[in-house]
């Protein structure tokens, strides 16, 4: 599997976590998971995982949001694929999210992961 594109999830929730990490495999990803904004963003500055999306609840608990995480990846690498998702947050997408990101809204099922990290892998390869 080391050819699969590796996707940065970021969920507080650690079986909520383990679902989207085996849905992406389902679909031909590979899931890097982390359970907190902060571990996200040193994971990705110090880029060991090589992660082309990020794919991060926007409610992450004590610390930064899913907002705030999507913000500093994108000063760091512009136009990186960002998917939110969130169960209660969507009203505040068009205003706190980034540029040409995406929104899931929970519940959602293991397809419309794979086609919105798709979506944005797609774009930002053309």
């Amino acid at each position: 599997m080391s050819d699969a594109v590796r996707v940065l999830v970021v969920e507080d929730e650690a079986l909520l976590g383990s679902f989207i990490a085996d849905a992406l495999s389902e679909c031909g990803f590979e899931a890097c998971t982390i359970h907190s904004g902060e571990a996200a963003l040193s994971t990705f500055r110090d880029g060991r995982e090589q992660c082309r999306a990020l794919l991060t609840d926007i409610d992450l608990g004590d610390g930064i949001s899913g907002w705030e995480l999507a913000r500093q990846i994108r000063e760091i690498t512009p136009g990186f694929p960002v998917v939110y998702m969130t169960g209660a947050s969507a009203r505040d997408w068009e205003s706190q999210g980034v540029a040409n990101s995406l929104l899931l809204e929970k519940p959602f099922v293991p397809s419309q992961l794979a086609a919105a990290v798709s979506l944005l892998l797609g774009s930002s390869l053309a």
